[in-house]
This record gives C-alpha cells, sequence and structure tokens, in this order.
C-alpha cells in the first residue's frame, strides 16, 4: 500500500471513492512509470487470468508458441491433439531461454545452450555431457525432478489464458460476464478468417484497454472508418469482470457491412485486465491481444473471426484486413499521443472522466487499484 501511495500520491483515490459526480483518471505515474508496471505485474497480472494467446497459433501437436505474461517469459505448447499448455520459457540447467520464435511441429524442445531436451509434456528427456564428455548422469541429480515448470493454463474457444500464481478462480467464473453477453452465438461456427500483427504500440497497455471501451472519441478519432456508428446509438455497460458498451445500428445501409467502414451493430466487450473482443452484427468477431512490454510499450494483434453460415471470401477479407489496419492506426496515433502528453504537468491530476461516455474506464481504473492495494 505504501508503495502503491508513493506511487501516484497519498490523496489519490479511485474513482469510486471520489466525491464529485466526475472522476478523476489515473496519475502519469500509473503510465509512465516502470516501478508501477512492476507493481501490476507482480500484484495484477500475475494473480488473475490473463489473455495469452491464439490456439490456433498452436493448432497442431508440437506447435510451440513464445509469449510474456506479467513481464515473465511463458510458452504455449501444443503436446498433444487435445491439449495446449503452458510452460515458464526457460531451461531448468542455467536459464537459458528456449524459445525465441513460433517453432511448428516439432518432436522435442531443445535448449540451444547446452542441448537439454525436453519432451512436449515438459519431462526432462536430455542432459548430454552433463556429468562429463559423452556423460549424461550425474548421481544424485534426478530429471525427473528437473522438467519444465508448468503455468496454469486454459483455453476458451480460440484464446488461450494462463495464471501464473495458480490460484485465480476457475475461469469459467472469470468469463460468466463475457458468455453472458455473447448470449446467442452460434459457437460451432466460429473460424478464424486472419490474424494481424499490428505491431509495438508506444504506449501503456491501460490506454489501448481505455480506448476500447469508450465511444466518446470515435466521431474524432474514426471519422471516415466508424462514420456508420453515431455516438448517440451508443450506450455502456459495467459488470464485474466484463464492461464496454455497446452501439444500434438500426437501419444500417444495404450491402455493406465492414467493407469500407463500420456499419453495422456492434458490441465492444472487455474482460479485466486485457482481453478484448467485439461482436460485429452479424457474423463477425474481432479479438485483440494486448501484450504489455514495459510500461510505455505494449504488443497488439488482431483475429477476425466469421461467425456465420456463409465463409467470407477472398475480396471480403483483404477488405476486411485493411479497414482495421486503418482503424488500427487511428487508435495507435491516439494512445501514443496519450502516452506523450503524460510527460505535461497539465496531466499530473489524471484529467477528467466523462460520467457518461467514460464509466467503463473508470471501472476499469476501480480493477487496476484494487488488485495493486
Amino acid at each position: 500500500m505504501r508503495e502503491l501511495e508513493r506511487l501516484l500520491g497519498s490523496d489519490y483515490r479511485p474513482p469510486h471513492a471520489q466525491r464529485s459526480a466526475v472522476a478523476r483518471g489515473l496519475p502519469p505515474a500509473a503510465y509512465t512509470s516502470e516501478a508501477f508496471f512492476e507493481l501490476e505485474c507482480e500484484r495484477l497480472f500475475a494473480r488473475t487470468w490473463v489473455f495469452a494467446g491464439f490456439v490456433q497459433d498452436v493448432a497442431q501437436t508440437g506447435d510451440v508458441w513464445p509469449t510474456l505474461v506479467a513481464g515473465k517469459p511463458v510458452m504455449l505448447v501444443r503436446s498433444d491433439s487435445h491439449t495446449v499448455r503452458a510452460f515458464h520459457n526457460v531451461c531448468r540447467h542455467r536459464g537459458h531461454l528456449l524459445v525465441d520464435e513460433p517453432c511448428r511441429e516439432v518432436r522435442k524442445i531443445v535448449c540451444p545452450y547446452h542441448a537439454w531436451t525436453y519432451a512436449l509434456t515438459g519431462d526432462l528427456l536430455r542432459t548430454p555431457n552433463f556429468g562429463g564428455a559423452a556423460c549424461a548422469e550425474v548421481s544424485g541429480f534426478e530429471r525427473s525432478a528437473n522438467g519444465l515448470i508448468e503455468v496454469r493454463c486454459a483455453a476458451w474457444h480460440d484464446w488461450v489464458f494462463v495464471n501464473l500464481s495458480g490460484d485465480a478462480p476457475p475461469l469459467g467464473t472469470h468469463l460468466n460476464g463475457v458468455e453472458a453477453r455473447l448470449r446467442g452465438l452460434d459457437w460451432p461456427s466460429l473460424t478464424p478468417v486472419a490474424k494481424l500483427e499490428t505491431g509495438v504500440v508506444r504506449s501503456n497497455w491501460k490506454f489501448l484497454i481505455e480506448n476500447f471501451v469508450e465511444p466518446y472519441h470515435v466521431p474524432v478519432v474514426h471519422t471516415r472508418t466508424a462514420a456508420g456508428q453515431p455516438l448517440k446509438n451508443h450506450e455502456m455497460f459495467v459488470d464485474t469482470d466484463c464492461f464496454g458498451c455497446i452501439v444500434t445500428v438500426s437501419d444500417p445501409p444495404p450491402h455493406r457491412g465492414l467493407a469500407d467502414y463500420l456499419d453495422m451493430s456492434s458490441h465492444y466487450l472487455a474482460v479485466f485486465p486485457n482481453f478484448i473482443l467485439a461482436r460485429y452484427f452479424p457474423d463477425q468477431i474481432g479479438v485483440h491481444l494486448n501484450q504489455p512490454l514495459g510500461a510505455d510499450r505494449t504488443r497488439q494483434w488482431r483475429a477476425i473471426y466469421s461467425t456465420g453460415k456463409v465463409p467470407f471470401d477472398r475480396e471480403k477479407t483483404k477488405a476486411l484486413i485493411e479497414l482495421w489496419r486503418r482503424v488500427h492506426a487511428e487508435d495507435h496515433r491516439a494512445t501514443e499521443q496519450l502516452q506523450a502528453g503524460r510527460a505535461s504537468p497539465g496531466a499530473a491530476d489524471g484529467g477528467v472522466l466523462s460520467p457518461h461516455w467514460e464509466i467503463s474506464i473508470a471501472h476499469f481504473h476501480d480493477r487496476v487499484i484494487a488488485c495493486l492495494q
């Protein structure tokens, strides 16, 4: 608690504790301080379910996907046709990183430093020359006690979540809110269409979440790309773990639907802390993976899915990719300018939150602070 007060100031209060109709946002240190980010890694990301990757990236036995969770190197591994596992991505010998880029259909995981070899289940198989030249055995050393350290992991449809501490409630409990919001979706029809790496954004991870869940910026930042989703058509919602906004377009133009700009009813859903899903009616879902790299850097991917009876053809898929690259570029410019603005004394008080359009941000700030306390 003292460390949090030192970083944010002893007089800071989260939105729910502020006696004002217009709450103030988080102070700049919450976005710029590496010490604050380290606190988030320790007390927030390590102790809850964190969205870490996509099942489609480990679709075949032997596929390995390296990622970062709470600043720690982790790898997702397809150990057999039915199981995705997560392990700390480090050799038990000298702590060398095992995998630094995605691997496809490998039979074993081999450390590039001394060739210690692990099965896809994490078992230690070989320790070449560990006891001397051409001698792998050492008295008293047990391979069975030195396999990879497994991380609690669970998949929900195409999305893999991990819990480093191992003591978070079941993933299903964590996802109750978003599942309720997606009731009626034809899950068996969910089909991956494309996956975009939108790059490293020079922005704190929280700005990307906040930007997604508030529509206030839409008519200013997305003048063209969201021309079919007027601000007046949006409504906000806040559940415990799921929050965001809904836009209803009662009379969309014919024959369009994400060809050139957003002109359909949509649900923008965030699950604390970093899972983002948007449902675009009638037949599309978009999911963002925001991977914090530090206080001021976040790597982002977007996966596009079809949820309709008719698959997307090549022309529609190309148009979708072009549209979403434009939308993300607009959002990234905004969030990077938010990041840059936190260096100004004019932002020292955290700014103010709209009591109508930014209640989801206020809720998000409450959740972050509650975890850190």
